[in-house]
Parts: C-alpha cells; sequence; structure tokens
C-alpha cells in the first residue's frame, strides 16, 4: 500500500477514529486504527467494540491495501511532521514507512484482517437532525449523567421519539434533563438508550451548523450516526429506562420569574466559599420581589439578592450551586421560570412548551 495526505486532512481524521480506540485492553488491536485504501476511497477506522468510528480522508492512492496501526504512536507523530505531504506505505509483513520531506519513521503494523469492522446497522427506522440541533440537545443534557457505574441506565441517554417529537432525557440520583424536539417522521415510535460515553464523543465532532444533516439510524442493539463522510456506531444500553413521568409533577406551591444571567452570577460567585469536600449547599430564601443567595462556611460567606417576580408562596430552600449552574448555563431564555414546592421537593426550571425541563432535588442544612 502506498498512499498521500496533506497532513492537516490526515490529523484531522486521526483525531476523529481516535475518540473510538481503547486506551485499556490486554487486546493490541484495539489499540489501533485502521487505514483501508482497498477501493477508490482512504477511510480510516477505530472501533473499540462498544463504540465504533470511520471516516473518509482526502488523500492518493498509489497502491492500494489495508493495515491497522497503533494509535497513539501514529497520532503522535503525524502532529509532529511538517506541514507537507505525508507518504504511508506498507510491505508484505504489514510494516509501515511514513514519509515527510526529508524525514522517514518506521512502525510496525497488524494485518487489517484482525481488526474489527463496524457492523452493518439496519436502514429501516431512522431521523434527520440538523448537527447543531443534535449537538445541542447533547451538551444540555449530558451533564446529568452518573460518573459511575452503579447503576447503568444512568450512564445512558434515553432518546424516545413517539409523535413527531424526539424526548431526549439524562439523569442521576440528584437531578433530571430532559429536552424535545420536533421532527419530520411522525410515524416513528423508538425508544433507545445511549451510552453517554459515545454522546460526548459524537458531540466533540459534530459541527455547530445548522445547514448540515445527520442520519440517524437505529436497530435493535446499535445506534448508527452518519454525516459529513462520518459513521459513528455505538452499542445501545440494554434495560428498561426509569419512568420519568412519574417523576414530575405539575404541582407548586411557589413560583418565580427571574434574569437568568442575574441569577448565574449571583450563584457562581458563592463557589469561592464552597470546597468540593464540603458539599454545602447555597441557600435561597425566597420572598415577594427578592431572591437571597447566601452560604456560609468555614471559608468565608456571601450574600447577593436577585430581584424576582413571584407568586404564590415565600420559601427557603438550599441547592448544589453546580446542579443549578449546570442547568441555567445550557438554557437560552434570558428568563427562567421556576417551579417549587417545598423545601424537601424537587425545583423544576422549564419553559410553558417544555421545550426543557430541569429537575433538581434540594440540599438539606441547617442554619448557623
Amino acid at each position: 500500500m502506498k498512499l498521500t495526505f496533506e497532513k492537516n486532512e490526515l490529523v484531522k481524521a486521526v483525531t476523529t477514529v481516535q475518540k473510538a480506540v481503547s486506551v485499556r485492553t490486554t487486546m493490541e488491536i484495539l489499540e489501533c486504527i485502521l487505514i483501508d485504501a482497498q477501493g477508490s476511497t482512504i477511510f480510516l477506522a477505530g472501533n473499540d467494540l462498544d463504540l465504533g468510528i470511520q471516516t473518509v480522508v482526502t488523500g492518493e492512492i498509489a497502491e492500494r491495501g489495508a493495515v491497522a496501526i497503533d494509535a497513539k504512536i501514529f497520532s503522535d507523530l503525524v502532529r509532529k511532521l511538517p506541514d507537507s505531504k505525508i507518504i504511508l506505505e506498507t510491505n508484505d509483513q504489514n510494516h509501515c514507512t511514513i514519509t515527510c520531506d526529508k524525514k522517514k519513521y518506521g512502525i510496525p503494523g497488524f494485518p487489517a484482517e484482525e481488526f474489527s469492522y463496524l457492523p452493518e446497522i439496519e436502514r429501516d427506522e431512522s431521523v434527520v437532525l440538523n448537527q447543531s440541533a443534535l449537538k445541542n440537545l447533547i451538551n444540555q443534557t449530558i451533564f446529568s449523567l452518573s460518573v459511575n457505574d452503579v447503576n447503568v441506565m444512568m450512564t445512558g441517554e434515553l432518546f424516545e421519539i413517539k409523535e413527531g417529537v424526539l424526548k431526549v432525557v439524562a439523569l442521576d440520583s440528584h437531578r433530571i434533563s430532559m429536552r424535545n424536539i420536533n421532527v419530520d417522521e411522525k410515524d416513528l415510535n423508538i425508544k433507545v438508550i445511549i451510552p453517554g460515553k459515545s454522546l460526548k464523543e459524537i458531540a466533540g465532532i459534530l459541527e455547530d451548523d445548522t445547514e448540515k444533516d445527520v442520519n440517524i439510524y437505529f436497530s435493535q442493539k446499535h445506534v448508527l450516526f452518519e454525516f459529513d463522510g462520518t459513521k459513528v456506531v455505538s452499542r445501545l444500553l440494554e434495560g428498561n429506562y426509569f419512568n420519568v413521568n412519574q417523576m414530575i409533577s405539575n404541582d407548586h406551591a411557589t413560583k418565580i420569574f427571574a434574569d437568568r444571567k442575574a441569577l448565574i452570577d449571583a450563584i457562581d460567585i458563592q463557589m469561592v466559599f464552597i470546597k468540593e469536600s464540603d458539599k454545602r449547599p447555597v441557600i435561597m430564601d425566597i420572598t415577594d420581589d427578592v431572591m437571597n443567595i447566601h452560604v456560609k462556611t468555614s471559608k468565608g460567606e456571601g450574600k447577593e439578592e436577585v430581584f424576582i417576580k413571584k407568586t404564590g408562596e415565600d420559601i427557603k430552600i438550599g441547592f448544589n450551586p453546580k446542579f443549578i449552574l449546570d442547568a441555567l448555563k445550557v438554557i437560552e431564555d434570558d428568563e427562567v421560570t421556576i417551579y417549587f414546592v417545598n423545601s424537601k421537593s424537587p425545583c423544576f426550571i422549564k419553559d410553558d412548551e417544555e421545550t426543557y425541563l430541569y429537575l433538581i432535588l434540594p440540599v438539606n442544612f441547617t442554619e448557623d
């Protein structure tokens, strides 16, 4: 095999597929990327058996072939080469020679047959979104996923399509994030759980472009995202997702309207006094037209006032400030509406149309 690439094109492709390469494994082949030019197109692929990514790369094919090569070594090398054409050659023993200007390097390769190619996915059930919309759906929910796998369902996001609406849900034991978006596929009925790891990598590849589409195909065990010459295949999590509707109530005793940025600033500055190990909440003391936000720790104390509009009862309630900020920072509205039941029940941040909903459990506190 003999291929020639522009450095920037090769680096971009390697960066994309490397997201699906195993970093902790006893199988050397899972630490490799595949370079395949057996046809008229060159593509690169990485596959850790849970997540697989394949992308097309521009280049010249002098001799066809395919080889698997250590992803980290190859990536580190091509990034450090001069901004010039890179030539990759292999011999019958899969040894790779990389030449750039007058520099020449050798890397042992593996037979392409040992590499696990991406599985073929049925294309019967699919939905089309623009890249920007999908990227936002992921980024506006994924922070609510659990960081451990005690309950595997909390490490994945629910993607549910019903009656022309795609609902995306992420949750852990402290909060729920939900986003809804209309889709053209009115008759599609889908309910799958996609691992958060896969969605995080997909969001990192997608562009903030409302003109470019991504096609999403669903099968029994996999989901395929296809866009810009790139395919991303992820295994689905198996099991029943939580009944989120039972966790969400329309009842409330207090409803407030607040300027989102003012609320972010007032909460964010309190974090100066909170160490992660303290687990101290910020306390919201809500009266008719003012929310007093305050915290007191061994590091100091702070207090801010945010002017609000309120209906219902006064309330004093404590929250993990990070959980509140995570939600507020991904909402795009200038004003937010927050609903409270009592000091022991979760609050809800949502718009009238419920295109977004964030549920956050309160934290017990004692007055110092």
